[in-house]
């Protein structure tokens, strides 16, 4: 039988989800403070009426939603879901006012994939975008990187059992500091110190280049927020490919990489545990996996002979190998490429690398570098299992900052979300094949999408078809929770309609 939720269920989901709501109308001040500098009046007035719909919503619904209850954990889900809905809704609200976005969807689309540090985008015109709409696009992904759940952790949430059901309802579950709100501080604390020293070093990078500083400050900070957060986003419609500097493109791989890598292993190295990178299986993992990707994409397209030497071979390679693994979707060649020059074999390479991600609890998707690695050390068991004797009891174990031996509960919930995963792939795939786009270029599209990359095969586009801009959309926001959470507020739904 299914249970009715009760009054007191909604008040509490209402009251933690208008909280949620209050930090994103916080965050908006940012760009609103942008417009203000560069006298950008009528993006300021944008983000006026954003922030007026988003506290107007967040503390109304805090003043109906009145309870001392705390969160359970379907609360804690369905808070993470929910608000990551709403977050989008009333996001959107700067690129629709601006005049920049065909429809509403478009923008739901834009804002949903800079949460989910996916980086596909359907705004037109992005050369000419305002800095104020730039700041708030950059901080999206930068915000969403972290969480939006984590901002409101940091700021809005008193430190209870219920807030840590929030924090993995967000697809996370590393507590660097005993306290969920401590962790949340801490993940900021490391954020923001790559910030000032990424846009430092792409700054001078660009000035270098004969940017003005002004201008080089601001795109070493958009280009940083793009890279850290894993999510693709950058100020200019040819993305990293404008710059045309193999320095730049370096600094984005080193930031890339970082940003991709668990928080908890940040914190460790923080704390004086150096070890843990070559100890940790999702290092281990990320490395074998970029270098076979690597290794057989430069093989096929040394083939095909399409770059004039090796090392521009290499470094095309290895730069869109990395954007893809660790999700970032930042890009040096044109999105047709991978289909005119890179070809079938380029298109499948990349997309593996970018259906398998990044890793866990850090600001990057797909399917993760420690269930890889669980994957493949649960395999070795299996094998061992079956040369050894019957009596023989054989365990194996993988190390992520503390050592862990493989049970059957783990590797079925890993192969789970795995296998949850690969169907959302392959469904967006066979959509995408339906509106007639070859099988290849549709499953890199859905796999980029579901996996918070942002390669294109110049398939998203403002003209693409409404459900597949829909597909797209729902595939980053169920990638990015890591379904759980996304199934909890269905399940919610419909317990509401059919409960008892």
């Amino acid at each position: 039988m299914i249970v009715r939720p009760r009054k007191e269920d909604h008040l509490v989901i209402g009251k933690y989800t208008g909280k949620v709501i209050v930090g994103v109308g916080l965050l908006m001040c940012i760009p609103l403070l942008t417009s203000i500098a560069f006298a950008e009046w009528d993006t300021a007035v944008d983000f006026i009426v954003a922030i007026s719909a988003c506290m107007i919503f967040g503390f109304g619904t805090q003043a109906l939603c009145r309870t001392q209850k705390d969160l359970s954990w379907s609360h804690g889900l369905v808070v993470a879901s929910g608000s990551w809905f709403f977050a989008t809704a009333l996001g959107a609200l700067p690129a629709l006012l601006s005049g920049h976005a065909g429809s509403y969807l478009d923008t739901l689309f834009d804002v949903m994939s800079g949460y989910t540090t996916t980086g596909l985008y359907l705004l037109q015109d992005l050369d000419h975008v305002s800095n104020g709409l730039n700041m708030w696009r950059h901080l999206l992904t930068y915000a969403g990187g972290q969480g939006i759940v984590v901002i409101a952790l940091t700021f809005l949430f008193k430190a209870t059992a219920g807030a840590y059901k929030v924090y993995v309802g967000e697809g996370k579950d590393e507590r660097l500091l005993p306290n969920v709100i401590q962790t949340a501080r801490a993940i900021w604390l490391v954020s923001l110190t790559w910030l000032g020293i990424g846009t430092l070093f792409l700054g001078f990078r660009g000035m270098q280049l004969g940017q003005g500083p002004v201008r080089a400050f601001f795109h070493g900070l958009w280009v940083f927020m793009g890279a850290w957060s894993t999510g693709g986003f950058a100020p200019q419609s040819y993305n990293t490919f404008w710059f045309h500097d193999i320095g730049y493109e370096v600094i984005c791989i080193v930031i890339m990489i970082a940003g991709s890598f668990n928080f908890a292993l940040h914190w460790a190295m923080w704390t004086g545990k150096r070890e843990e990178i070559r100890k940790n299986v999702e290092t281990i993992s990320f490395f074998v996996t970029l270098s076979i990707t690597t290794l057989v994409a430069t093989f096929f397209l040394a083939q095909a002979n399409i770059y004039p030497d090796a090392m521009s071979l290499f470094r095309k390679v290895f730069y869109q190998l990395v954007s893809g693994h660790t999700t970032t979707g930042f890009s040096t060649i044109y999105a047709r490429s991978f289909v005119t020059q890179w070809g079938p074999i380029g298109l499948i390479v990349t997309t593996v690398a970018m259906a398998i991600g990044a890793s866990a609890a850090s600001t990057g998707g797909g399917i993760k570098g420690i269930r890889m690695g669980v994957i493949s050390k649960a395999l070795v068991q299996d094998v061992r299992r079956m040369i050894s004797p019957e009596s023989s009891v054989i365990m194996e174990k993988y190390h992520h900052i503390r050592d862990t031996w493989l049970d059957d509960g783990l590797v079925r919930g890993v192969m789970t979300v795995t296998i949850a995963y690969l169907t959302l792939y392959g469904i967006g795939a066979i959509v995408g094949a339906m509106y007639g786009y070859p099988l290849e270029q549709a499953a890199f599209e859905m796999v980029s999408a579901a996996s918070n990359t942002g390669l294109s095969c110049g398939i998203t586009q403002p003209n693409m078809p409404d459900l597949l801009k829909v597909v797209y959309t729902l595939g980053m926001w169920l990638g990015r929770l890591e379904f759980m959470s996304v199934f909890a507020l269905i399940g919610y739904g419909v317990a509401v309609v059919r409960g008892k």
